[in-house]
C-alpha cells in the first residue's frame, strides 16, 4: 500500500474520531416534553377523572386503559400520592398513522396522567405532541390526524382540569 494513502487514511480516522468525541451531548429539560395543567380550585381528582372520560366519549376517543397506580402501590405497602394513567385511542386514526409508519405505534395509546405532587396539588399531564408534530416530517394527511389527536387530548385535559362533564 502506498505510504501516502496510509497517512491520508490515518489522518481521516483521526479527524473522524475527534468529531465523534467532540459531538455534543443533547439534554432535554424533561418538563419541556410535557404539557401540565393544575386542577382548578374546587375540582377533585375524582371529578377530573370522570370529566376526562366523559369528554373522551364526546370526542369519540376510546378509553382503552385506566391504571390506578397509586392503588397498586398502596397494595404493595408503598405510600404514594394519587397517580392514575388514562390511555385513550381513536382506532381509525391509530390505524392510519401506523400504516404510514409503524414507529407511531410506540406513541399509542395516548396517555394523560393524573398526578398528585409533593405539595398535595393535582395535575393532568401528557406528552407535548406539539414538540413531536413540529419536528417530524409528515405528509398532510398524517399531520392533520396528529394535529386533530393533539387538539382532542388537550380538550380532554381542559375538561378534566375544570371538571367539565
Amino acid at each position: 500500500m502506498n505510504r501516502g494513502y496510509v497517512i491520508l487514511a490515518a489522518t481521516a480516522l483521526l479527524v473522524i474520531a475527534q468529531v465523534v468525541v467532540a459531538a455534543p451531548t443533547i439534554h432535554y429539560a424533561i418538563d419541556q416534553t410535557v404539557i401540565k395543567m393544575q386542577l382548578a380550585p374546587g375540582v377533585s381528582p375524582d371529578d377530573a377523572a370522570q370529566a376526562l372520560q366523559s369528554k373522551a366519549i364526546d370526542l369519540n376517543m376510546k378509553l382503552v386503559a385506566h391504571e390506578p397506580l397509586s392503588k397498586q402501590l398502596a397494595a404493595m405497602g408503598i405510600k404514594s400520592g394519587r397517580l392514575d394513567i388514562f390511555q385513550f385511542c381513536n382506532p381509525a386514526d391509530a390505524h392510519a398513522m401506523v400504516l404510514y409508519d409503524p414507529v407511531f405505534a410506540a406513541y399509542m395509546p395516548c396517555r394523560i396522567a393524573l398526578v398528585e405532587d409533593n405539595q398535595g396539588k393535582y395535575w393532568l399531564e401528557m406528552i407535548n405532541l406539539n414538540m413531536l408534530i413540529d419536528n417530524t416530517r409528515l405528509p398532510p394527511k398524517q399531520k392533520a390526524i396528529a394535529n386533530r389527536i393533539n387538539h382532542m387530548l388537550l380538550t380532554i385535559m381542559k375538561a378534566g382540569v375544570n371538571g367539565d362533564f
